[in-house]
């Protein structure tokens, strides 16, 4: 009876059934073996063998808030989100004691590195082109540890109060700016029109007694009890020619 239960014991030992996304890592008498295990049922020889689960998932790592000095001498604080997955489960295990822990230190590092090299204003406007500067330097970093970085983004940067302050009273200016030179197009465009019409109504004096007719229908249709207004010259001159 003894010895089937150790058989039972050895076997339960022996046997592994790894997912589809996992892979195991064996050492054989502390010696790596080449190919990995998995995924499925998979025998090792307990306790020759020690298997060691790599999970082969897309892994997200929120970086946490870094003090960073800008180049133009500004103090921020910037957090980052790094997308990774082993490639190599060999090399993730063997060439480095945690790659996890590595790959957060390595994105901290660089995230300090790079963003103390670009002035506030490109940390702000141009965040893609810093994520792509960002992902190819961890991801070169990461890849002897069979490591790959897909994609870092930058999530938040926190400005000091007094920089908020700088930026919307620079804000506010701007628009200020916008909405006076919008608005004296609008009064050269109208002037523009003015003379062109003075010029018109010089050129015809019928297109001025017209005008004038309109505005007296105009002014007609107010609620007003009595209007004075003058008559010109004009009108009535054609009358008295045929009076006379």
């Amino acid at each position: 009876m003894l010895p089937l239960v150790l058989v039972v014991f050895w076997l339960v030992n022996c046997i592994k059934i790894l997912r589809e996304y996992e892979r195991g890592v064996v050492f054989r008498l502390g010696r790596l073996v080449p190919q990995p295990l998995g995924p499925g049922l998979t025998f090792i020889i307990w306790p020759i063998d020690r298997l060691q689960k790599v999970s082969l998932r897309t892994i997200t790592l929120d970086v946490p808030p870094q003090d960073v000095i800008s180049r133009d001498n500004v103090s921020l604080k910037v957090n980052a989100v790094v997308y990774f997955r082993v490639m190599d489960p060999n090399r993730a295990i063997v060439e480095v004691e945690d790659y996890f822990f590595a790959t957060s230190q390595m994105a901290q590092t660089t995230l300090r590195s790079v963003l103390g090299q670009v002035d506030m204003d490109e940390l702000l406007a141009h965040r893609d082109k810093l994520n792509q500067q960002l992902q190819e330097i961890i991801d070169r970093q990461t890849d002897p540890w069979g490591v790959k970085v897909s994609a870092v983004e930058l999530k938040h940067v926190d400005l000091p109060e007094e920089m908020r302050r700088v930026m919307a009273s620079q804000a506010e200016a701007e628009r200020v700016k916008r909405a006076k030179i919008i608005g004296a197009e609008g009064e050269f465009q109208a002037s523009q029109k003015l003379v062109e019409a003075a010029r018109i109504m010089s050129e015809q004096p019928m297109a001025l007694q017209m005008r004038y007719l309109q505005t007296l229908a105009e002014i007609a249709t107010e609620k007003n009890s009595t209007t004075i207004f003058p008559i010109p010259i004009d009108l009535i001159t054609p009358f008295i020619k045929k009076a006379s």
